[in-house]
């Protein structure tokens, strides 16, 4: 029989799973984002140096978007593990794969040191931090959202989502530091510098996770019942209308997420001659913006209804694209700050909510699996691609309107996936 526990026991198990939670998602976001700040501003020249630098920057964020193409795998492998063994031991396996996967490409030599090998085994790394980050969202989300109290699960996967704009602020806090050297410090080890950081995260990370028990939910499902032996079988056979809708209800939250923090990065610091060091410092303002407003719009959205409050969040993140551009195109730090400052708010209103929405599509017995496969398919789809797409048509168009109707169409995709999933989620429960 399951353990019966008092209210404050509860509410004390729910404090520790969503703390858990948020510490090794910043770190893992940390990790992955540290990558994309490296390709946007220096992996190009340490590991395609034979190319123009602007094919360099194409093959920097293809190498990126291999993370993009293994997170599915991560998810498919520790989604089975984790609806069949439980959520805590696939979390600490995620963390420890990213931290060295992630240590390990600070020790990456360069092109000129030994040749293609450096390119590639770059890529092989990057495979792994993928895999890592697949496997690893699910489950972080599943701990905080399966041991909240009732009634509290889009706030508890609030936790989950507030590692993104956290782990933002370390790598970018990182860069910043390692970026005060003189260009030729920075190519040579400077960059290498945040990735070798990782190694002391992953021990703070390690240090909190294991004292996290499973979350009642999956042990007293375990009680009743086997595990599904085939967990990603199931989901596509009985739930492929939730994953298509719960991938396209994904889509702005990871390509919104690449589009700041690594594409215009890029664009501003390469196109329109804005300092490395400006704009690092609006990326960090952004992401310290994004981590105090995320909780607030938690909590409006457990009163108002999640798919009402994200489609209006989306909507009108739809309506602050073109000044968000237009601004950004100015060149002037403070509109460059303003302009993203109002994406940044509608977006992350938004994105505070997905994880705890896309928990309650899924069934217990397979939602871990199913929520990993829909977000890292999408993440596959648009994370990785979303640089890329953008930095091509840049290089095809030269000017920037070609990328709003891009990121619009970003949004108008999402807000169909947010109508459809709630609109299928009703239905379910009627049928039930």
């Amino acid at each position: 029989m399951a353990t019966l526990d008092t209210a404050p026991e509860r509410a004390a198990r729910a404090r520790r799973a969503g703390i858990a939670s948020f510490v090794g998602t910043a770190v893992e976001w940390y990790d992955f984002y540290i990558f994309g700040t490296a390709a946007a501003l220096v992996f190009g020249t340490v590991f395609f140096p034979s190319a123009s630098p602007a094919a360099g920057l194409l093959a920097s964020f293809a190498t990126l978007w291999v993370g993009f193409v293994a997170r599915p795998l991560g998810g498919v492998i520790f989604g089975h593990l984790g609806d069949r063994f439980g959520r805590r031991g696939t979390l600490v396996t995620t963390l420890v794969l990213m931290g060295a996967a992630t240590t390990c490409i600070g020790l990456l030599p360069g092109y000129h040191t030994i040749g293609v090998a450096a390119p590639v085994l770059l890529v092989l790394l990057r495979f792994l931090q993928g895999v890592a980050v697949g496997g690893e969202w699910g489950g972080a989300v599943l701990m905080a959202s399966e041991s909240a109290e009732k009634g509290r699960g889009i706030f508890a996967g609030m936790f989950v989502q507030q590692g993104s704009p956290a782990g933002s602020i370390l790598a970018t806090l990182a860069f910043l530091a390692a970026s005060q050297l003189d260009d030729a410090a920075f190519l040579s080890w400077g960059w290498r510098v945040p990735f070798l950081i990782s190694a002391v995260l992953v021990v703070i990370g390690l240090v909190v996770r294991l004292k996290v028990e499973e979350t009642p939910e999956f042990t007293a499902r375990v009680e009743e019942r086997k595990p599904e032996r085939a967990p990603i079988m199931q989901v596509l056979t009985r739930h492929p209308v939730a994953v298509v809708f719960a991938l396209m209800a994904s889509v702005s939250g990871i390509g919104a997420a690449y589009f700041t923090n690594t594409f215009m990065l890029s664009y501003t610091t390469s196109e329109l001659a804005v300092p490395r060091q400006t704009m690092l410092n609006i990326l960090l303002v952004l992401a310290i913006v994004q981590f105090l407003w995320q909780p607030f719009a938690a909590l409006i959205a457990e009163r108002v209804g999640p798919a009402r409050f994200m489609t209006v969040a989306l909507l009108g993140n739809v309506v602050v694209a073109l000044p968000m551009f237009l601004l950004v195109q100015t060149a002037q730090p403070g509109a460059i700050l303003l302009g993203l400052v109002l994406s940044i708010i509608t977006g992350s209103a938004y994105y505070a909510v997905l994880a705890g929405f896309l928990a309650a599509a899924f069934p217990p017995e397979v939602r871990y699996t199913g929520i990993s496969v829909s977000y890292q398919l999408c993440s596959t789809l648009i994370g990785g691609t979303t640089p890329f797409i953008a930095q091509f048509i840049v290089n095809r168009t030269g000017g920037w309107g070609g990328i709003a109707v891009f990121y619009v169409i970003i949004l108008l995709v999402t807000v169909a996936g947010v109508v459809g999933l709630a609109a299928h989620n009703r239905r379910q429960v009627r049928s039930a």
